[in-house]
């Protein structure tokens, strides 16, 4: 006979984690399985770790860069394995916290490791890590299983050892060349933190400009900024195919406009999308329905077709965040616990971009306001000019909002040193309905980076005079 529980929760990411606790405080009885490692991808194999590396190349720069300072000091000498081994101990530290949290602090939580699987709408098969089995039913079920790095179609790739992201950030070795297959913010950061530790990095992109969704501007700086610290970019070709020579030596050959081009390197970092985990789970028992691309179909509440199942985070598709899917767990929470309902479409969405500088977005870019014609007037600041920027020497990139009619704010990319911090400042304001008059108003401390918003609204204009 299978274990009935109230809840069942498959996946111990940063919704799975949280609305188990929650479900337990509120007295029900909650069972969660997890196939691989406690916390999700942000601590495991997403923001924690790639931060974590960020944080040493950072330091790296701030050495090699010391002397335009007034301050002497010789080229910094990288210890990989020491980068790799903090990265490692604050990824454990943290997935200790979440295991430790699940298990020892909530006695209404049942924790499973292992692989689970629909046998019908709400009932699952756990193959556990000893093999043995145990099924499982519940009447709320929530899939959190998140996304997986995707392999493009490119010829000779399965041959070669190419790394994912997660891959990455376990290779023991500080790569001499690198390639980077995708200009996304994902190879934008690797980029950096390599490039800063020391490897030489070639970016690779389809589309004719980095991050291809954001304005120009916005492209443009970016790529200016990295180029700056030496990251080579190979934009507007298609990768073709891959191939290793005896000594190990990599070569990616690309169709440009011009022709054939071989791009060599020591490794290959292929980082051109996700893919959900959905393919082992058995949806199809349980007549859950996926999407073209096997993400997993849900409503504004996060509810699948089949009542009482539902998906939270990256495997539902749309915007792939942290805080996307932490908010995911809100909205349910607050549903179920609450009798709170929120549509989970219908919500603001900032993200960072965590290069130095970083770029903070939150609400329409001009691209969006253009295609779907809506008036606005945009103001822009150049870091520079702001007397922070001057004193700490980290004076590129631009400050740029979108302002209504009203003078509401529409939208921001702050491309700067804390930029997501910026940002998170001007959603506030959006949030709580505040004019740019109000904000250039403010009597804000000297010298912040906040003090930005006095000077940033003082010009105004239509787009087609920016």
């Amino acid at each position: 006979m299978p274990t009935s529980y109230d809840v069942l929760i498959i996946g111990s990411g940063q919704a799975g984690n949280p609305l188990a606790v929650s479900f337990a405080k509120a007295g029900r009885k909650v069972v969660l399985v997890e196939e691989k490692f406690f916390g999700g991808s942000c601590i495991n194999y997403g923001c924690t770790p790639t931060k974590a590396l960020l944080a040493s190349a950072e330091r790296a720069h701030q050495v090699r860069t010391a002397e335009a300072y007034g301050i002497g000091a010789e080229e910094p000498k990288v210890d990989f394995a020491a980068v790799m081994a903090r990265k490692n101990h604050i990824v454990e530290e943290m997935r200790e916290g979440t295991v430790k949290n699940l298990t020892e602090e909530q006695p209404n939580i049942t924790v499973l490791h292992g692989h689970a699987e629909f046998t019908g709408p709400h009932s699952l098969r756990v193959t556990l890590d000893d093999a043995k089995t145990q099924e499982i039913e519940a009447e709320l079920i929530f899939i959190n299983t998140g996304t997986h790095a995707a392999a493009p179609n490119i010829e000779g790739l399965l041959d070669v050892p190419y790394l994912t992201p997660t891959q990455m950030l376990d290779n023991p070795e500080l790569p001499e060349h690198l390639l980077i297959l995708g200009g996304s913010y994902i190879g934008l950061e690797f980029g950096q933190i390599f490039r800063r530790l020391g490897s030489k990095v070639t970016i690779i992109e389809s589309n004719p400009k980095v991050l291809s969704r954001e304005d120009d501007d916005v492209c443009d700086a970016m790529q200016q900024l990295l180029a700056d610290e030496g990251v080579e970019f190979v934009l507007g070709v298609e990768a073709r195919r891959v191939s290793q020579n005896a000594e190990g030596v990599l070569t990616l050959t690309v169709d440009t406009e011009e022709g054939e081009r071989r791009l060599r390197g020591t490794h290959l970092l292929v980082a051109t999308g996700r893919e959900p985990n959905t393919n082992k789970l058995g949806l199809d028992k349980a007549g859950v329905e996926l999407d073209e691309d096997g993400y997993i179909k849900v409503n504004d509440d996060l509810l699948t077709n089949v009542p009482g199942v539902y998906a939270l985070g990256d495997v539902h598709g749309g915007p792939q965040f942290t805080h996307i899917s932490y908010d995911d767990y809100r909205v349910v929470r607050d549903a179920i616990l609450h009798d709170k309902p929120r549509s989970a479409k219908k919500r603001p969405l900032p993200y960072v971009v965590f290069t130095q500088p970083q770029l903070g977005r939150v609400g329409l870019s001009e691209k969006q306001a253009q295609e779907d014609k809506i008036p606005y007037r945009v103001a822009s600041l150049p870091v520079s000019t702001i007397g922070r920027a001057r004193e700490t020497g980290h004076t590129a990139g631009f400050i740029k909002v979108l302002v209504d009619e009203d003078n509401h704010i529409l939208g921001t990319a702050v491309l700067s040193e804390q930029g997501g911090e910026i940002m998170t400042m001007l959603q506030l304001a959006m949030t709580g309905n505040l004019t740019c008059n109000v904000l250039q108003g403010m009597v804000i401390a000297h010298p912040t980076w906040a003090e930005a918003l006095n000077n940033l609204f003082t010009k105004l204009v239509q787009p087609e005079e920016a």
